[in-house]
């Protein structure tokens, strides 16, 4: 099979439903893309290492090397609607149908237990975590507590952290552990994945540094736009809920997520 044939149809379909999608902002629902399922396929084997994150408009998959540090862990960020919480569910999803347990596993901590619903049927769940309740912080020190001591483990750990402005419903010592975590993480493979609305951004500037590697939905808050330094990115042209775009190297590669099976 050639390589245009190989994603040509995910390219067509997605370029079809595009404006739809666009006009469909205000009052209509969302045209589903591709499903993950039929995605997948398309792709066939990748890498035992690799993390599936969405579709470039070129056609290509999108993929976080597991077994390199150098990313760091990885914000998402854009304002309501955008899609963040539904890209968390996206990698997930992914996740398990690329990953057995023993290889990765993935913990959630949320405000909304509510949107996280039908976990429980995925082995790689570790559990979902109300940032209100004290099982999150267990959580957070027990995944601690194993990163400090892993240095053989080729198990990765994902900690999904749904609303980075939530963390203030965290004890003090749960804190530290995160910022540890944050630092130390994808090196004892802990990678931390959290979504940040970008109404709450100015309050959590202090936090932004931990993140080398961002990727932005839907953003049109000029300011927000500059404390990301992503002008040339152009986040407010992004389809909401389906369009998101991260650096890769000197550019942005724009990439949309297939819709959950």
């Amino acid at each position: 099979m050639t390589e245009y044939n190989r994603y040509a149809l995910m390219l067509e379909a997605y370029a079809e439903l595009k404006p739809e999608i666009e006009l469909s902002r205000q009052a209509q629902p969302v045209p589903a893309l591709p499903s993950l399922s039929e995605v997948l396929a398309e792709f066939g084997a990748m890498p035992n290492e690799a993390l599936f994150l969405g579709v470039a408009t070129d056609g290509l998959p999108v993929l976080l090397n597991l077994h390199d540090p150098v990313p760091g862990p990885l914000l998402i960020t854009g304002e309501s609607g955008s899609g963040k919480t539904a890209f968390l569910r996206m990698v997930i999803h992914a996740a398990a149908k690329m990953h057995q347990p023993e290889e990765l596993q993935f913990g959630v901590l949320t405000s909304h237990p509510d949107e996280w619903s039908g976990l429980t049927d995925i082995p790689n769940n570790v559990g979902v975590f109300p940032y209100y309740d004290k099982s999150s912080d267990d959580f957070i020190l027990s995944l601690a507590s194993w990163a400090h001591s892993n240095k053989t483990s080729s198990q990765s750990v994902l900690l999904l952290l749904d609303g980075l402005e939530a963390i203030e419903k965290l004890d003090d010592d749960t804190v530290q552990n995160l910022r540890w975590l944050l630092l130390r993480g994808p090196a004892r493979r802990v990678w931390p994945i959290v979504t940040l609305n970008s109404q709450h951004m100015a309050s959590m500037t202090p936090w932004l540094d931990a993140f080398r590697s961002r990727i932005l939905g839907k953003m049109e808050d000029a300011k927000s736009i500059r404390r990301l330094n992503s002008e040339q990115a152009d986040p407010a042209t992004l389809v909401p809920g389906s369009e998101f775009v991260m650096r890769e190297g000197d550019h942005w590669l724009r990439f949309w997520m297939p819709s959950i099976d």
